[in-house]
């Protein structure tokens, strides 16, 4: 058997494989997909009731999260309330006492997935969620945005 043949094969295949592998990092780089390492992967859903003054999240699946380390921005039709809500908390202006879940300071503080949070809005609040409106939550930790999540009440 002669080697010759072997050598051109061989040179063709490494270089289809270096040229695959440059293309994979080009197309990576160029198209952004780096996830950072340090990035919450918990799921969480919003939804509002415009009767009852409530915003309510629920944690879908993912990592638990610490609700001491989060903050809560709510907006209402792209206005911030007055008063935004200090998690956990039980009574604060702005908001009926007794929030649920997680949010609620008599609660424990891992928020894991199946469990949803709440909080009512008091009347002395400003905005207040009106049938219609267009509502935004806002999740962060550690001055790092976690979630922006929409719903229309």
């Amino acid at each position: 058997m002669s080697d010759r043949s072997l050598s051109p094969v061989l040179g063709v295949v490494l270089l289809v494989a270096i040229t695959a592998t440059l293309a994979g990092v080009v197309g990576s780089v160029a198209l952004g997909t780096d996830v950072p390492t340090d990035s919450t992967t918990a799921a969480l859903d919003l939804r509002t009731d415009a009767d009852a003054n409530r915003v309510t999240l629920v944690h879908r699946g993912g990592e638990a999260l610490d609700v001491t380390d989060l903050t809560v921005r709510i907006a209402v039709d792209g206005r911030a309330l007055d008063a935004q809500p200090p998690v956990p908390f039980f009574s604060a202006p702005g908001f009926r006492p007794g929030p649920t879940g997680p949010f609620n300071s008599a609660t424990d503080r891992e928020w894991t997935a199946g469990e949803r949070a709440s909080v009512r809005l008091a009347q002395t609040n400003d905005p207040l969620i009106a049938p219609g409106a267009s509502v935004s939550v806002t999740l962060s930790a550690d001055g790092r945005v976690l979630a922006e999540l929409d719903a229309t009440a």
